[in-house]
């Protein structure tokens, strides 16, 4: 069985992170690194994909900072969305395709990658962890990510009326998939986040997105590293990993 690094790094930065996955990628891609799954939080920021538009910004700049937010425009799929302190944060680094040359120029082809199986295992880990802290949840058709229904929004304990109308996000996927099959980016699952940084935003550039988070749906909330534990557990079953865990700094 495949061995896959899981690195818990608690608060890091966005740039920071970002320079870490493609230092990473390229050593995977190399050989030189097993695969490796990113577990962290990132401090307020709102990042926009390769499909982002500036006008699904709500603040203006005084606010951000104000606020505290970072922007910052990044290659993963999607439009924008929020991290932030309490969301619980994964980057896979995985190579999901293999490298192979042209037979006519000897050039590297791109490697052929199952892009949406890929997403749907990301959602399935997901899935598979909140069932365990006891949270029912799926996909929605035509949407990428994680979300409750109403009925089970309604066990919410101090959440808005309008999440018991449709179906709210709980979990945010974006990705992208390098020209040597290497992955970036990955997910975010809010499990006590303020909520109150999506106002800044549309995210996801759909109007009236509904977002939920764990802490709303429990009178006492599985802690962060309850939720850790659930979801490296999952992401080994779902992906077929033998996981090894540390802790803390990653110096490559």
């Amino acid at each position: 069985m495949t061995i896959c690094q899981i690195y818990r790094l608690g608060l890091v930065e966005y740039q920071k992170a970002w320079n870490l996955q493609n230092q990473l990628a390229e050593q995977i891609a190399r050989g030189d690194h097993p695969p490796t799954l990113l577990l962290l939080e990132h401090p307020h920021v709102y990042t926009f994909g390769r499909r982002g538009q500036a006008e699904n910004l709500l603040w203006e700049q005084a606010r951000l900072q104000e606020q505290q937010v970072d922007v910052h425009w990044v290659d993963r799929g999607g439009d924008v969305t929020y991290h932030g302190p309490g969301q619980l944060v994964g980057y896979p680094l995985l190579a999901l395709g293999d490298v192979t040359s042209d037979p006519a120029s000897g050039n590297p082809r791109i490697p052929k990658v199952d892009y949406i199986a890929y997403l749907r295992n990301l959602e399935r880990t997901l899935i598979k962890a909140l069932a365990q802290l006891g949270v029912p949840s799926g996909q929605v058709e035509g949407q990428t990510g994680v979300w409750v229904q109403p009925d089970v929004a309604s066990r919410c304990v101090h959440c808005p009326p309008h999440l018991l109308q449709a179906p709210s996000k709980i979990a945010s996927i974006g990705v992208k998939v390098d020209a040597k099959g290497i992955s970036r980016h990955g997910f975010a699952l809010n499990v006590m986040p303020d909520m109150s940084y999506w106002q800044g935003i549309i995210a996801c550039g759909l109007e009236n997105q509904n977002q939920i988070s764990l802490e709303y749906l429990f009178n006492d909330a599985p802690d962060m590293e309850r939720v850790v534990q659930e979801v490296i557990n999952a992401f080994g079953q779902v992906f077929g990993y033998e996981l090894q865990v540390n802790e803390g700094t990653l110096v490559i």
